[in-house]
């Protein structure tokens, strides 16, 4: 009963904080959030799990436009449509001096073969370390981290997970080659995810096996064909620990269209292999997201 009083209040929280972010980037309090510095692409878009990067891979760069001194907040509506499941997030991000950010996202995963629904929440928190993603010799690196919480425990448990929360931890180099390709510009991003997290935590944490964390490879690379429309690929690694069904690594292939500075689209074809037995899950991802 406390655990499921706990889950009850994690989820009412979150979607209070989402509430409350969302209007940032509608303009409700547009004095504070001053229009960004930062050149066109380079806040990335917002990925599953909430944090600046691709759709799939956490990139080294901090959400929004506000550079030294200045505030960014955006907010951002992602499916993720295969042949078995839906995978639906709602998230926003706050950052500051283009080295801190906090975001928020609500996932909801629904098994539309089987029936029913899994959901969870994440808090994400990246601060950059060293380098610029443009004006330096070294990459941008920055350490962020994603708690998670599920909010019913009773499949992943009957499925083998062990704990009903987890963090993730990452660290993230993200720099842009000029020039590279037919003259055109290259972005090459490499993170390390230390994670429990079985299908990103929507199926829990750990086993009742192991409960040790599993370092992971993941990697984004995207060709601006234009100043704002970008074209790439990303591939992440996935821990493969519940017993009863295999657990792949992701894939896609997308294209990114920075509109202007407060709007972007990226829509991706995505192959995520086999979830909860059910094989070949592929299928479609379309994100917008809004920026101040």
């Amino acid at each position: 009963m406390n655990t499921m009083k706990l889950s009850l209040s994690t989820r009412r929280y979150t979607r209070a904080l989402l509430c409350l972010f969302c209007p940032l980037w509608l303009g409700g309090i547009a004095q504070v959030v001053a229009e960004g510095s930062r050149v066109i692409a380079t806040g990335g878009a917002s990925m599953i799990e909430g944090s600046a990067g691709g759709g799939i891979v956490p990139w080294a760069v901090i959400n929004g436009y506000g550079s030294s001194d200045e505030w960014s907040a955006t907010a951002m509506a992602t499916g993720v449509y295969v042949d078995d499941f839906t995978l639906k997030v709602m998230g926003a991000s706050l950052s500051y001096d283009n080295r801190f950010e906090l975001s928020l996202a609500r996932q909801t995963f629904d098994l539309d073969t089987l029936g029913g629904e899994l959901g969870q929440d994440i808090v994400g928190l990246k601060y950059k370390l060293a380098g610029e993603l443009l004006y330096t010799a070294m990459p941008q690196i920055t350490l962020g981290a994603q708690y998670k919480k599920v909010d019913d425990f009773s499949l992943p448990q009957a499925v083998g997970a062990r704990d009903d929360w987890g963090l993730d931890i990452y660290v993230a180099a993200s720099k842009v080659f000029f020039d590279t390709v037919a003259g055109r510009n290259l972005l090459l991003n490499a993170t390390v995810r230390a994670t429990k997290a079985n299908q990103t935590g929507l199926l829990g944490f750990g086993t009742e096996a192991s409960n040790d964390y599993h370092f992971m490879l993941e990697a984004s690379a995207a060709l601006l064909l234009t100043d704002n429309l970008a074209l790439g690929i990303e591939y992440r690694q996935k821990p493969n620990e519940l017993g009863f069904a295999r657990e792949d690594d992701w894939q896609d292939i997308f294209l990114a269209w920075f509109i202007d500075k407060h709007l972007s689209v990226v829509t991706a074809y995505a192959d995520l292999g086999s979830i909860a037995g059910f094989e070949h899950q592929r299928g479609w991802y379309l994100s917008l997201e809004g920026a101040l």
